[in-house]
């Protein structure tokens, strides 16, 4: 599921758990939560799992009985996500998407919460959340709208780009580089489903200030990484992404336009 050098290890999850996530996920992590139904005794999958985020509010509005298996191909972020929700009625799996080590339809709903992104072969991916469900079962998944319609996304690609202007990363591509809606539920049609959904789903990112976002992105991503090969120092670019995000408004507290597309099939 990582592609390239998009790799969550190190302290990336302590902070992407801390700074990024509360602002450019849990938003959506309601909004997918709201959506599966499921009843005692079905079975519930999350793919991309992360820190736990998505995670924790599935668990929340899924019945007693209702088994919930959370899976990710980065053993750092897992473990994580492990150990902030010790105790949970959760079973944890390390997974890769494209491949997973689950029998053929042994799920009622499969979820993945902005890691279709990540995926170098997506349709795979598609196909193999469609091999695990039931017939009849349902597959929800988001992704990213283009960068230039989330404005915090934009603002600190911007900035790098401008700070960095030799071989600058460009990991701001994996995360907002799929968006096409056509292609999208071509590959999600093609996969299996019959009954395909691509809406857009605009809420709103908050956060204690401009500089907790900056944080988020700058150390909480895997950008930290990218950032340290080339000798750039994290907290000064932590400082102009939180100058640029501020924009000469009361940035305490932050808020920002979050747009991403919401896919819903079975």
């Amino acid at each position: 599921m990582i592609e390239g050098k998009a790799k969550f290890d190190g302290s990336v999850p302590v902070y992407y758990d801390r700074f990024f996530g509360p602002f450019c996920f849990e938003p959506y992590a309601v909004e997918l939560a709201r959506r599966i139904t499921a009843e005692p005794g079905e079975r519930v999958l999350e793919l991309a799992c992360g820190t736990g985020i998505l995670t924790r509010r599935l668990r929340a509005v899924l019945p007693a009985g209702a088994q919930l298996v959370a899976t990710d191909l980065s053993a750092p972020m897992l473990e994580h996500a492990r150990a902030k929700l010790a105790g949970a009625d959760v079973h944890w799996r390390t997974a890769d998407a494209q491949s997973l080590p689950f029998k053929d339809g042994v799920f009622d709903a499969v979820v993945c919460q902005f890691g279709l992104m990540f995926l170098p072969d997506k349709p795979a991916g598609f196909r193999e959340a469609r091999r695990v469900l039931r017939p009849g079962g349902i597959f929800l998944a988001s992704t990213w709208c283009a960068i230039d319609e989330n404005p915090a996304a934009r603002i600190v690609a911007e900035t790098i780009l401008r700070l960095v202007s030799d071989d600058p990363p460009r990991f701001h591509e994996i995360p907002h580089g799929f968006h096409d809606v056509a292609a999208i539920e071509r590959m999600v049609r093609e996969a299996g489903f019959h009954r395909v959904e691509v809406a857009r789903v605009d809420l709103e990112g908050r956060a204690p200030s401009a500089r907790h976002v900056a944080t988020g992105f700058v150390r909480g991503t895997p950008l930290a990484a990218m950032l340290a090969e080339r000798g750039i120092d994290h907290e000064g670019m932590i400082d102009a992404v939180a100058r640029a995000l501020y924009s000469g408004d009361d940035a305490i507290p932050y808020a920002s336009l979050l747009s991403a597309l919401v896919v819903t099939a079975s």
